[in-house]
């Protein structure tokens, strides 16, 4: 079969094709009088996630935007935005729901309020926007009041559901934090007294004006230690030099009583020999000036153990005293070395008191935060437009049922053309002759003379 025989088909039967169509579109206007309407009611939501949080002052970036979207239309699609919505408009105590329920609560064991979010959760359809923040919440219903309500519900029951979700997070964080304040407060309090007891117990004040007074001191032991030593072995010098020759030391050869002494012994020598010559021995002349020259010797001799003693004194002193500053000097190093140690220690402290306090500041900085987090109601959701109840119906539409079904019925009635001619086969074209004679067709033209 060609095409010119088809289309010479479809003439024929065109009354079939038509009587087709029409009863199909008939039919389907019936079966959409008798099918029940549902209504669609659409509420839209505005997510304003560029907006700064009042109080953490962050904002979400654009490149997180796609996830964002799917997140907050999983959420408004969830058992627990379902539930929130029942609980708020009381539609467990309907007398039909409740006698529904009891229907099917024995075949099943499941709380009427989540048996409820599911049939709700089947009529709802969540929308989001590809190149905008907004959200469009569409929900089915019989009534075209009750679907408006229901989406309004879900509407302002995720913005709830939203506002809990990011309040129990903060309200855990600052219950956390306040129970980390208290320990670091009383951290800080024991490391408070820990530096002051040890201040107490060392006596520091001032601990750098403490140590700047005993390095002071330690200097001037220092210099004083140096002095008594370069003393010390001086006296010892001049004391040993003396002990071994008392006559050639400079100390008694100094000494001014002794030279006195050695120029009266020499003019009383002198004298002693001038009368030596003139008197003898037993001259009572002689005598005295023998006697004088004993005393004289007597007497230098006396003065050079005298001084030789001094200088042993005097040594011994400078030793002592050399000793004692030494001790002192030892003793002074000793206090300042405790001091620096103590200062080390107490800056230890110190910077233990300075990190309890950072640690304390910074957990009561991040505790305010969270705490006016928690106590928040400013969500970044709101709702743009709200849903109103629909005019017309949603399903079915009759305006697309009836030129689907014309086209349908109209494939159907060629289908029926076809069948029909089948069944009562005629020659209706030269092709038809062709095909069933099998004879030559010859066609004429005659012109007009």
């Amino acid at each position: 079969m060609n095409l010119v025989q088809f289309i010479s088909i479809l003439k024929i039967r065109r009354y079939v094709i038509l009587l087709t169509a029409i009863i199909t579109v008939v039919t389907a206007v019936a079966i959409n009088a008798m099918l029940p309407k549902n209504f669609l009611a659409t509420a839209k939501v505005l997510l304003n996630y560029k907006g700064v949080d009042p109080v953490t002052g962050t904002s979400l970036p654009a490149q997180l935007m796609p996830g964002y979207m799917g997140t907050q239309a999983d959420i408004i699609q969830s058992k627990s935005v379902a539930i929130e919505v029942v609980k708020k408009l009381n539609l467990t105590e309907i007398p039909n729901i409740k006698a529904e329920y009891q229907k099917a609560a024995s075949k099943q064991n499941i709380d009427i309020q989540e048996w409820m979010a599911e049939r709700l959760l089947k009529n709802l359809d969540v929308k989001p926007s590809r190149e905008s923040s907004i959200i469009s919440i569409d929900y089915k219903g019989v009534e075209p009041n009750f679907a408006a309500a229901m989406a309004n519900a879900f509407a302002e029951s995720y913005i709830s559901v939203s506002l809990r979700l990011k309040m129990e997070p903060a309200l855990k964080a600052s219950e956390y934090l306040s129970s980390q304040t208290k320990i670091l407060r009383d951290n800080l309090h024991q490391a408070q007294e820990k530096l002051s007891k040890y201040q107490q117990d060392h006596g520091l004040t001032s601990i750098q004006e403490a140590l700047d007074v005993e390095t002071s001191k330690l200097r001037d032991l220092s210099g004083q230690y140096s002095v008594m030593q370069t003393q010390s072995i001086d006296a010892n010098s001049r004391r040993n030099d003396a002990a071994k020759n008392m006559s050639d030391s400079p100390d008694v050869a100094l000494n001014p009583v002794i030279q006195n002494l050695r120029m009266s012994l020499v003019t009383a020598e002198a004298k002693l020999a001038e009368t030596a010559q003139r008197y003898s021995k037993n001259h009572p002349v002689y005598i005295a000036a023998e006697a004088e020259v004993a005393k004289l010797r007597s007497q230098l001799q006396t003065e050079i153990d005298r001084t030789v003693i001094s200088l042993n004194n005097s040594a011994n002193i400078n030793t002592q005293r050399f000793g004692d500053v030494k001790v002192q000097l030892e003793r002074q190093k000793q206090r300042v070395l405790d001091l620096n140690r103590s200062r080390s220690e107490l800056t230890l402290l110190e910077k233990e008191v300075d990190i309890a306090q950072n640690a304390l500041a910074s957990v009561n900085n991040r505790f305010s935060q969270t705490l006016l987090e928690s106590q928040s109601n400013q969500a970044d959701i709101s709702i743009l437009e709200a849903a109103s109840p629909p005019l017309t119906p949603n399903n079915p539409r009759l305006l697309i049922i009836v030129p689907f079904a014309a086209i349908l019925g109209s494939m159907l009635g060629c289908f029926f053309a076809l069948i029909a001619e089948f069944l009562d086969r005629r020659v209706r074209t030269k092709d038809d002759v062709l095909a069933c004679a099998d004879i030559p067709v010859y066609e004429f033209s005659i012109k007009p003379v």
